[in-house]
């Protein structure tokens, strides 16, 4: 099922980030840094399946090349706690073929992002999940200053704004959901908070890599203790009431398989027997409606 995911961080110099590298890292390629003489070399990374610099009018042009354009970027910034770059990531829905994953995420980035005259590289990773499914996604590396004929120019303010952050990802959502609708794909994504869209369910924290390998070591992360509990909690509320469930997956997709409801509960349940439990009493629900097969012989559900 199409899930929503965009976020925005900035890629700092105080952090000891370095532009060049992050760029190399999400576009899974070799690229020198002058600023520390060395490479950065990611060329055995797996998934990057489309890559591109996306210049705006009046850019350049050899910014097309990764390479000079962050060396560029880091060049222009003296301070030691500098902001080097910002950095989006959205999900791509899985529904989509990598074609049009890429499509939806070039005409995003180059509204959005290009045409107010920010430089963006573009890498769309098509990962493997631990289920085994496409976890499609985008990185875009955007440049924080305005751009002339000659090079970067002052920083623009404007771009940091809370408001211009609560448009891109109220845009992403009608951007996707307009091309799903157009490739007649029976799936939506919704930017608002669960309380907002009515689902009586509590967001879990996302937990990156760090706070991964944190919880693998045996060392004690508040943040994984939390989105456990949190899940936990969920899966006790859909155990009171499957309805929960049902309101939840249909709010993105009228109809829905198996594997679908699988995924929306192990997001909202914690371990194999709170699982197992939650999908038997959703399966069990008076107001699951079974719809037959569909056109590729999986059983479809709805509300």
């Amino acid at each position: 099922m199409a899930i929503y995911h965009l976020s925005v961080k900035v890629i700092s110099r105080a952090a000891g980030r370095s532009a060049v590298a992050s760029a190399a890292y999400r576009s899974g390629s070799s690229l020198f840094d002058m600023l520390f003489g060395r490479d950065h070399d990611f060329s055995n990374k797996a998934g990057v399946v489309h890559s591109e610099v996306m210049l705006p009018d009046g850019a350049p042009e050899q910014w097309r090349d990764r390479e000079q354009l962050w060396n560029d970027v880091e060049a222009a910034e003296i301070r030691k706690d500098a902001q080097l770059a910002r950095e989006v990531e959205f999900a791509i829905p899985r529904e989509m073929s990598q074609a049009e994953g890429i499509a939806l995420a070039r005409d995003f980035v180059q509204r959005e992002f290009v045409d107010v005259g920010m430089v963006a590289d573009l890498n769309v990773h098509w990962d493997i999940g631990a289920d085994g499914l496409a976890k499609p996604h985008a990185h875009v590396m955007l440049t924080l200053r305005e751009v002339t004929p000659e090079g970067f120019g002052a920083k623009v303010r404007d771009w940091n704004s809370t408001q211009l952050l609560s448009h891109w990802r109220e845009a992403w959502a009608e951007h996707v959901n307009e091309r799903l609708a157009a490739l007649d794909i029976d799936a939506r994504i919704d930017h608002r908070s669960l309380e907002a869209q009515g689902i009586d369910l509590e967001p879990q924290h996302k937990i990156g890599p760090a706070a991964a390998r944190m919880g693998e070591a045996g060392q004690v992360s508040e943040r994984i203790e939390e989105h456990h509990e949190i899940a936990r909690s969920n899966g006790e509320k859909i155990l009171a009431n499957p309805g929960i469930a049902l309101d939840g997956i249909t709010h993105n997709q009228a109809t829905f398989t198996t594997r679908d409801l699988a995924m929306f509960v192990h997001r909202h349940s914690e371990g194999k027997e709170q699982f197992d439990r939650v999908m038997a009493a959703v399966k069990a629900s008076p107001d699951l409606v079974a719809l037959g097969k569909d056109g590729r012989g999986e059983a479809r559900f709805t509300s």
